[in-house]
């Protein structure tokens, strides 16, 4: 396996996960993974349903740092464990997320778009009285007004994780299509020194491609793209590394040579 670090992995510690951090060490373990990094979700902002009620996608970093730091000495002889969080972005969120960040020292920081404009796409209220390209549109500007105002981050997460919830998923949706936007986040990104995120767990959800799709891949690697992480987006020990060897025949396919590991927010590059 030429990839053996998933850099984004969720636990008991998520609002939308109930496994317990062991198990997914020993997974990691048996899997023959080196490295993983768990990557707790905080989304502050998150707006409440029946089934979502307030503060569910907030983590509670001291119980998680507690619990991580016990695991990590525990299995220190058999794999690197680092601490790191998913930050769900959004613009009045700036001095919250900062303030989140540096309360702990973290390895290694997602951003992430899961609530666009006070909505969540994982909802289909979210495409209801538009075409999906339009709906797709919304969610890629927003990601571009968070570029813009917020930089505490290392990489950006699934790009396009829209394209999962979409009434037609990925039909019709490609790189080209959206050729504008996607440059200029891409852009936004490269000028910024930060990284992307290539989620492999589209394809346990049985789509075709990953997030990003391969498109945006090539194109960020074509604009001077370099700092690229792989995460399985993990919330079950049955999902860790799913299809790590394909994401790494992508990887190279679209130019890359290295993928990225953090370390206190500095990145490490392991060939391909």
């Amino acid at each position: 396996m030429p990839i053996t670090t998933d850099c984004h992995l969720h636990t008991s510690f998520s609002g939308d996960s109930d496994t317990p951090m062991e198990e997914m060490i020993i997974q990691g373990i048996h899997l023959g993974l080196t490295q993983m990094c768990f990557t707790e979700h905080n989304d502050f902002d998150y707006p409440a349903t029946e089934n979502d009620p307030p503060g569910k996608f907030e983590v509670n970093p001291d119980a998680y740092l507690y619990d991580f730091l016990k695991l990590r000495e525990k299995y220190a002889d058999r794999i690197t464990l680092r601490f790191g969080a998913e930050l769900g972005l959004q613009p009045q969120l700036v001095l919250r997320n900062d303030i989140f960040v540096k309360e702990h020292d973290y390895d290694f920081i997602i951003a992430s778009s899961h609530i666009c404009h006070g909505r969540d796409p994982y909802y289909p209220s979210f495409y209801e009285g538009r075409a999906q390209s339009e709906a797709y549109l919304e969610y890629f500007e927003s990601i571009l007004e968070n570029l813009k105002c917020y930089s505490n981050f290392d990489v950006y997460g699934h790009l396009d994780y829209v394209v999962r919830y979409g009434p037609h998923k990925d039909e019709g949706y490609c790189y080209e299509v959206y050729r504008d936007i996607f440059d200029r986040i891409l852009e936004q990104i490269i000028s910024m020194e930060k990284g992307i995120e290539i989620n492999t767990a589209p394809l346990a959800k049985g789509m075709r491609d990953m997030n990003p799709c391969t498109g945006v891949l090539r194109r960020y690697r074509e604009l001077g793209g370099e700092i690229i992480t792989v995460g399985s987006d993990a919330h079950t020990p049955a999902q860790i590394a799913h299809a790590f060897d394909r994401a790494a025949d992508v990887l190279k396919d679209c130019g890359f040579r290295y993928y990225a590991t953090f370390e206190k927010r500095n990145p490490t590059f392991h060939k391909l």
